[in-house]
């Protein structure tokens, strides 16, 4: 398993490399200065000449990029071309929120789906089955606004349940977990269709195994049959499914926030491209590159906790 993760960083390396890249890029292509976002729209040109000189602009785009990775290989992230603070210091501060708001999400619509597909695989061609993939189809349809919009006039204005604006506290508190549920369950409902679809699919093809039918004629209950024996194998390709699922969350990470006035990456991120702090925009994009090589590394540990073929 040792070798199996050294080798999935490895593989990581081009792939930062490429992001890295794609984040230096961003500033030489769009429109715009930089330089002129730093000093404002009434600077002078020659403070505008010194700005450039300050920031590296005015050497050549392969010395900058070779400043840009130096930076990046020791941390320095750079300060905000908007507020001069430090760029690590604004996402460490939105990081926590959205692994708040991702963890919330998933922590509830995972098990609700992996319950729901394998109902659905036990009682397959029922109206149960029928219902429950249906309700999945809807759950991949919906966009994401809708269905946050949909909890905001309900939960939020019409019912006053929860409340829907802004992040008072971490959601260990009263106030943190209430307004933490709509964006949590908003963001949960567009995962549980496609990880109910994925383990009926799973379950259906394990149920039909040889170890499956030597375990029912062994006499097991058929709910031990089923989770023992049939769910365990069968969550490989969902895992799957969780890790590609998770930077579709991301993008809907980012419109949530926006709606729920999350103070997280996504909506960190969304400011900074309005406000073309190009520096911000870098830097949550190595983050999520960060995110998404992290979870490819946890899939691959699950799948050597699940099926111990893996291992070898």
């Amino acid at each position: 398993m040792i070798r199996a993760v050294l080798h999935r960083l490895v593989l990581s390396v081009p792939v930062l490399f490429g992001v890295l890249l794609f984040g230096f890029l961003l500033v030489q292509v769009v429109p715009g200065d930089p330089a002129v976002v730093v000093a404002g729209p009434t600077a002078t040109a020659d403070v505008v000449a010194a700005i450039r000189e300050e920031m590296g602009l005015d050497q050549p785009v392969l010395v900058q990029f070779w400043n840009y990775l130096q930076r990046m290989a020791v941390g320095d992230l750079g300060r905000s071309m908007i507020s001069n603070k430090s760029v690590t210091s604004e996402l460490g501060t939105a990081l926590w929120p959205t692994l708040e708001l991702m963890i919330g999400s998933m922590v509830w619509s995972v098990p609700v789906g992996v319950a729901m597909g394998t109902l659905a695989a036990v009682v397959r061609g029922s109206l149960i089955d029928r219902a429950i993939m249906a309700l999945s189809v809807a759950g991949v349809s919906l966009p994401i606004f809708f269905i946050s919009l949909m909890a905001i006039q309900f939960l939020g204005v019409k019912w006053q349940i929860f409340p829907f604006i802004g992040r008072p506290g971490p959601w260990y508190t009263a106030e943190g977990f209430m307004a933490l549920f709509l964006p949590a369950l908003s963001l949960g409902l567009i995962l549980i269709g496609p990880v109910a679809r994925m383990t009926r699919s799973s379950v259906l093809e394990v149920l039909k195994l040889d170890h499956v039918r030597t375990a029912r004629a062994k006499g097991l209950s058929e709910t031990r049959v089923i989770l023992a024996h049939g769910l365990r194998n069968a969550l490989i390709p969902v895992v799957t499914l969780i890790g590609l699922q998770v930077g579709y969350l991301l993008g809907g990470a980012v419109v949530t926030e926006t709606i729920f006035s999350w103070p997280g990456l996504g909506r960190l991120a969304v400011g900074a491209i309005m406000s073309s702090d190009f520096t911000v925009a870098q830097g949550t994009i190595v983050i999520f590159a960060l995110g998404f090589i992290t979870v490819n590394l946890i899939v691959d540990i699950l799948y050597s906790l699940l099926d111990p073929r893996v291992r070898k």
